[in-house]
């Protein structure tokens, strides 16, 4: 094998490995999210390329507000979508959008973009 050959090949590789370590890769603890006075739990989510925080901690039986602030014009992060909480969101470029629900049962709660391509975990204890 030629050393283009050989360097295309590694470069390629790398290339996989960084995208298996950017979708399926270990992540944070989590965010936990804030008790306001009002009693809700609260925390702020960016959209630029991937959602953060991606792992938000809550607890179960309160009410909890995430809200959501997309700051890029990529069309996959034009929606937000919580399966599990029969919700979603569309998100328009600069705004603040708040998504309410209130989780019942403890466990972990994948949210993810219209597509599935950018994803985030709310943990409910």
């Amino acid at each position: 094998m030629a050393a283009d050959q050989l360097f295309v090949t590694l470069a390629g590789l790398l290339a996989i490995a960084a995208v298996a370590w950017f979708f399926w890769g270990p992540r944070s603890t989590g965010l936990h999210a804030a008790l306001t006075p009002s009693g809700r739990q609260e925390a702020t989510i960016v959209v630029k390329g991937a959602y953060s925080p991606d792992v938000i901690v809550v607890e179960h039986g309160t009410p909890v507000r995430l809200t959501f602030l997309r700051q890029e014009t990529a069309a996959c992060s034009e929606e937000v979508v919580f399966s599990d909480f029969a919700r979603r969101a569309q998100l328009p470029e600069g705004e603040l959008v708040p998504v309410d629900f209130t989780p019942e049962h403890p466990g972990e709660y994948e949210f993810t973009c219209g597509m599935g391509m950018l994803r985030g975990k709310l943990v409910v204890t």
